[in-house]
């Protein structure tokens, strides 16, 4: 994508990302141009017309597009990371979804429902909170416990109870309304349900398990991918933050109201923040790309790798908020006015942090 398509999209999201907030969703516009650029395909392959693209750079457009819009990156991570199990999925069923130019994935990561064996596939009950996309989405995920048909929890070789993920079309779900959030309100995040839903065999998968094809990356471990992930958003909110804050200080410094003294001390506390994101962000990108190049050259990653990758995914993100929280008191009164564009930045940044991902630092 080259300096010209960026400065447009950009450019776009902008125009459109304060309406989108009032309308609870991403504007038609902003959908549009997700479409056009298969940006919730991001992870499909070709075959199915997906975009193809890695997760090293998939990792970087993401930064850019949460730094351009909270709730657009928000949504495209989420729904073209669930886009990722296309490469679970049975082939005729992947198709079959894929053949629609609009294809949208949303879901969530916790278990919500049961699914009971029959002779023919699968019944299904039940209800899943924050699917991210949900008012445009066409295909959702949906984790269940397995049930016999008497009820009783099927369970592994440990003895565990066996969770299968399932795909569900849009017509076979209720949306339940219920994302009364103070920020990334765009996203839409709904939860949804089913209830007594028969779906055949073909619509459960494994993640990390089951690979259908032969494209590189879908071995890539699904907490790390989920961990790095949210981390760009965070990261790409902060940066639009920070500009914002810099921005205000200055136009409110030009009217006499600070002295030399404290303009001095704010460009400090501004410098040592940036200073702090941008370092953080390189060893972030070090550590990462490090990971992947063990996955393409030896077909693993070491647990130590991995552990490395979680660890700086939320050393970064709660360096972000704790950024937004330590420059928020130089923005003036427009920073806690909720139609300002500072105010949304703030607001979806500390909604991002409350994932829980990266509750913890360590």
């Amino acid at each position: 994508m080259d300096d010209t398509l960026t400065l447009n999209w950009q450019e776009k999201v902008a125009k459109y990302a304060a309406l989108s907030e009032e309308m609870g969703k991403l504007h038609p516009e902003i959908l549009a141009l997700a479409y056009q650029e298969n940006w919730f395909k991001l992870f499909v392959p070709e075959v199915y017309g997906g975009a193809n693209k890695k997760l090293p750079e998939i990792l970087r457009l993401e930064e850019q597009l949460a730094e351009a819009d909270g709730s657009l990156g928000w949504t495209v991570t989420l729904c073209a990371g669930a886009g990722w199990f296309a490469g679970f999925l049975d082939p005729g069923l992947a198709t079959e979804i894929f053949a629609d130019n609009e294809v949208c994935f949303a879901g969530s990561g916790a278990v919500g429902g049961e699914a009971v064996k029959t002779g023919k596939g699968y019944l299904i009950n039940g209800q899943w909170n924050y699917a991210s996309g949900a008012l445009h989405a066409t295909i959702f995920t949906a984790n269940c416990f397995l049930k016999d048909e008497n009820g009783k929890d099927i369970l592994d070789e440990k003895d565990e109870p066996v969770i299968k993920s399932f795909i569900l079309k849009k017509a076979e779900v209720r949306i339940l309304p219920g994302w009364s959030y103070f920020g990334l309100i765009a996203t839409g995040s709904h939860a949804f349900e089913v209830k007594n839903l028969e779906v055949s065999e073909n619509r459960t998968f494994t993640i990390n398990e089951g690979i259908q094809l032969t494209d590189s990356g879908f071995d890539y471990p699904f907490l790390q991918l989920a961990e790095t992930t949210l981390a760009v958003n965070s990261l790409g909110m902060t940066k639009h933050f920070i500009r914002l804050v810099e921005k205000s200080f200055h136009a409110r410094s030009s009217m006499k109201r600070f002295t030399d003294v404290q303009i001095e001390f704010f460009t400090a506390e501004l410098n040592r923040c940036k200073s702090k994101v941008q370092a953080l962000r390189e060893q972030f990108f070090t550590t990462f790309d490090k990971s992947w190049a063990e996955l393409m050259e030896n077909g693993q990653i070491s647990d130590a790798k991995l552990t490395e990758v979680s660890a700086i995914s939320r050393k970064l993100a709660h360096a972000c908020w704790r950024t937004a929280g330590i420059l928020f008191p130089y923005c003036g009164l427009e920073a806690a006015k909720k139609g300002s564009e500072i105010n949304r930045v703030w607001r979806d940044i500390h909604t991002a942090s409350q994932h829980g991902l990266l509750t913890f630092e360590v």
